[in-house]
């Protein structure tokens, strides 16, 4: 039986079966494994992890007289009143002025344009250049463009890459994850365009930290992970030697990894005294980095991300600003496989008008014959059909944007 304890109550002979926080809280690579090393244990609670999941089939059980456990079903109904919450909060969707179809090549372009910048950028740097602000101000434009004709089209498409595009991508990931969580909380002109370029330069700090650290696949030694941990400051020490980042930028920069509950790093703030720009960034950066396939594990379909981002949010984000992050992605987000009642199978294609539990559906695969269907585009808030649960791609062995069109 699984059951969520606080990092508190862990003890030795405990099966850790999955820690509920980011990579960057804490230095294990593994998912899952049994908790027979002090040494592991002591670095669990000096970590900024706060709770994880156990399996009492595993290993020992949590000890009668600690009441804090929570079992997988309460743990799923909190989850879904978090997202629920978000639904509640608008039903209003914005209309794309193009379509996911019309706008994926022009996102293609911009996707394979942005990784070229900022692999110079970062070479640039290295060889203790200057930013080449101009370029990026030209990028942060077509990436805001994009998600203003479609603001789906790039963000499924930056959501994959390899392990060795990660670092490059990620930045161009954020960049318009910010823009498109700006323009849901109204925020226009100039002040939206600072965030997509906080969002562009937040990871800059990364040119300082050794590929062979960052792309480790196995545990960090604690010196090792103190090192990666060291990029918001060492990005806002670059960011301060550019007279043309602003402020914004080098606070997200320097901020991007705090935790509303002043858990996270390098300054532990908390509350109002982390910025909105900050608060942001810290939902979008998480969220890339734990959909996208790293050098140590794989990354988590976008609605399981989002759950377990539901999971996680008190304490780690700020409340108002996850709920918009769900409105402007969905509770279902493009690319994610659902299987509905019918047997059939279907891609997310797009977010309906009038709820984010009834996304836009493209099937094309029946569970009941084991074979391919015609492809057929279904309003989920117009039909009888509905959604029975998420599936796992890798499961079914698709490549989704061959077969479909979306990523």
């Amino acid at each position: 039986m699984r059951k969520r304890i606080g990092v508190r109550d862990l003890i030795l002979g405990m099966y850790v079966d999955e820690l509920c926080g980011s990579w960057m809280d804490h230095p294990f690579w593994k998912k899952s494994f049994k908790l027979e090393d002090q040494n592991d244990l002591v670095s669990l609670k000096q970590s900024n992890i706060q709770e994880v999941w156990i399996d009492t089939a595993k290993g020992l059980d949590v000890p009668l007289h600690i009441a804090s456990a929570v079992s997988d079903s309460d743990v799923a109904k909190q989850t879904e009143e978090v997202l629920l919450a978000a639904q509640t909060k608008s039903e209003q969707v914005v209309v794309a002025k193009l379509t996911l179809d019309q706008e994926l090549d022009r996102a293609r372009k911009i996707k394979e344009q942005g990784k070229q910048a900022i692999v110079a950028m970062f070479a640039e740097v290295r060889m203790g250049k200057a930013l080449p602000m101009d370029e990026m101000e030209n990028l942060v434009d077509e990436i805001n463009q994009s998600v203003a004709r479609n603001n789906t089209a790039l963000l499924s498409l930056v959501r994959l890459k390899t392990k060795d595009d990660y670092t490059y991508l990620h930045s161009v990931a954020v960049c318009a994850l910010m823009i498109a969580l700006g323009k849901n909380l109204g925020i226009e002109g100039n002040e939206l365009k600072s965030l997509g370029m906080a969002g562009l330069l937040h990871d800059v700090g990364k040119v300082a930290i050794p590929d062979v650290v960052l792309n480790k696949p196995g545990k960090l030694s604690e010196s090792k992970f103190e090192l990666v941990k060291s990029h918001p400051l060492r990005g806002w020490e670059i960011l301060q030697q550019c007279p043309a980042a602003d402020e914004v930028a080098r606070d997200v920069c320097r901020h991007h990894h705090e935790r509303v509950d002043g858990a996270g790093y390098p300054d532990k703030l908390s509350g109002d005294a982390l910025s909105l720009a900050a608060r942001m960034g810290a939902v979008c950066d998480v969220y890339d980095a734990i959909t996208s396939d790293r050098c140590y594990k794989a990354g988590w379909a976008p609605a399981d991300a989002i759950r377990k981002m539901a999971e996680w949010q008190k304490g780690h984000f700020d409340e108002t600003i996850f709920q918009a992050f769900v409105r402007t992605i969905g509770i279902y987000p493009v690319g994610t496989l659902l299987k509905l009642k019918s047997g059939r199978l279907g891609v997310v294609a797009d977010q309906s008008k009038k709820s984010l539990l009834k996304p836009i559906v493209k099937v094309f695969f029946s569970t009941r014959s084991n074979a391919g269907i015609p492809m057929e585009l279904i309003d989920m808030s117009h039909t009888q059909d509905s959604i029975e649960n998420i599936e796992d791609v890798a499961k079914w062995g698709f490549d989704l944007e061959k077969m479909t069109g979306i990523c």
